[in-house]
């Protein structure tokens, strides 16, 4: 189902400066571009995000043809979009130079064809979990929930881990008043199975794809594979694996309607509650970790029940060490866009 079309709306959110100096005069295009979906908004401005739409990225051929749609809505019409000479893109990829290619989709593009294409005079594209880091000290207590016990320490670095399309891993660093974000490629380290159930998994993607990242499993993919695997593992049918997919697996699993799904769920948690842990002890993240992307805030309390704080605290003799570190789920609305809006701000 596509997601495109949604009813255009607004965000508000705390901006101690705003920026907006004269090399930097709003509207401000921002973009959120994930494996699945591409989050726009205009910043018209300080703290004040408007005609905010979501579209599916595999119903538009380029990220150039996304944008000439997000122009012509109606609300970001209203609120001066053409007007924009100034952008900013968090996306799912690493960023090295003019040339971007997506991981998890098909979009290429260059950064100065883009400027060219839309009349831009600056164009500053980030890794999409640098941005959410930077959205992270202006969510208020509201939009996040915290899942186990632990207190953060003022201005502790901070962790980021969030599952979607793919896995995104981030930290962020104080630096004085300022906050550093980091660029960074977590999400494709080598998984590290520690259940027997983990390791009879690792096992079977390891025949089917060799190496085996956390994105690999501890995604909107991994979920179906893990899934596929467990399902197998219990002597179901080919063809009733092949039946579902991973928004089916989420849903028949928080109903408890499908055992296998229920397992599956579980063991998604608990690897989760694994590659948070390691991100914390990594990083030192006295100030706690943040859990983004777009598939736990749909578990709900089904995070919290699981294993995942466990397995978050399983680290041996450091147990105690980070047992006082806190976790986080971000239940705020497109922070990425909110992140982009400060990294573009400073740069202002």
């Amino acid at each position: 189902m596509k997601i495109e079309n949604i009813p255009q709306h607004s965000l508000a959110f705390f901006d101690e400066d705003g920026g907006g100096g004269a090399r930097y005069e709003r509207p401000w295009l921002l973009a959120d571009i994930g494996g699945t979906n591409a989050r726009f908004g205009l910043q018209t401005a300080a703290g004040r995000i408007d005609a905010i739409w979501v579209a599916e990225c595999a119903a538009y051929p380029t990220l150039g043809a996304a944008i000439v749609q997000y122009l012509s809505q109606p609300a970001t019409v209203a609120a001066g979009g053409y007007q924009a000479r100034q952008a900013g893109i968090a996306i799912a990829n690493p960023i090295d130079g003019d040339a971007v290619r997506m991981t998890n989709h098909h979009w290429s593009f260059s950064i100065e064809a883009i400027c060219s294409q839309f009349s831009l005079t600056s164009l500053h594209v980030v890794n999409d979990f640098a941005a959410l880091a930077r959205a992270v000290p202006f969510l208020s207590a509201q939009h996040r929930v915290q899942v186990g016990g632990g207190e953060a320490r003022e201005r502790g670095v901070i962790g980021l881990v969030g599952a979607g399309t793919g896995l995104g891993v981030s930290g962020l660093v104080p630096a004085g008043k300022e906050w550093i974000a980091l660029d960074s490629e977590g999400g494709h380290s080598t998984f590290a199975a520690v259940s027997e159930r983990e390791i009879h998994i690792l096992q079977r993607a390891s025949e089917r794809y060799g190496h085996v990242s956390a994105e690999r499993l501890v995604s909107g993919p991994g979920i179906r594979l893990i899934y596929e695997v467990l399902a197998e593992r219990a002597g179901a049918a080919p063809q009733a694996i092949q039946g579902i997919d991973t928004p089916a697996i989420i849903e028949r699993g928080l109903r408890g309607e499908c055992l296998v799904c229920v397992e599956t769920l579980e063991t998604f948690c608990e690897m989760l509650g694994t590659i948070a842990g390691n991100v914390a002890i990594t990083l030192g993240a006295r100030g706690g970790i943040y859990i983004g992307g777009g598939i736990v805030p749909r578990l709900g309390g089904f995070l919290a029940r699981s294993g995942f704080r466990a397995r978050f605290e399983h680290k041996g003799r450091l147990s105690g060490y980070i047992s006082q570190i806190p976790t986080y789920v971000i239940t705020a609305e497109y922070p990425a866009l909110i992140g982009m809006s400060v990294i573009l701000a400073e740069l202002a």
